[in-house]
């Protein structure tokens, strides 16, 4: 299965929803591991050390630091962008087909972007 980190910026209802459906999910949150307000690279070097799979909002800029971090040579086990005007029921079910369908190994270096 799968281990995510949940950012900051992700809707706390597609969190819920995710943990109602699945309750054995590995799901961290940022504010529960201490990455309150830290940037979006913290976020990343953190997701990356953990092998935890970034579940984000952030559509505007996690892209690029993602990229920055593959190209030089540092882990990112990948990353779920997810637009935030996507339904919050289409955003759980698509999320948890990713967590039972992949492989962390499917997601190492990627980024996918919901809803697919």
């Amino acid at each position: 299965m799968l281990s995510l980190l949940a950012d900051e910026n992700l809707d706390g209802n597609i969190v819920r929803g995710l943990l109602r459906r699945l309750p054995g999910l590995d799901l961290v949150r940022v504010q529960d591991v201490g990455l309150r307000g830290h940037n979006d690279p913290e976020v990343l070097a953190w997701a990356g050390l953990q092998g935890r799979i970034l579940v984000t909002h952030d559509v505007e800029t996690i892209t690029c630091f993602a990229y920055d971090r593959l190209a030089g040579g540092l882990p990112m086990p990948g990353v779920i962008e997810i637009l935030a005007t996507a339904p919050v029921g289409q955003c759980v079910q698509e999320l948890l087909l990713v967590v039972e369908c992949c492989e962390a190994s499917d997601l190492d270096g990627q980024i996918l972007y919901l809803p697919l």
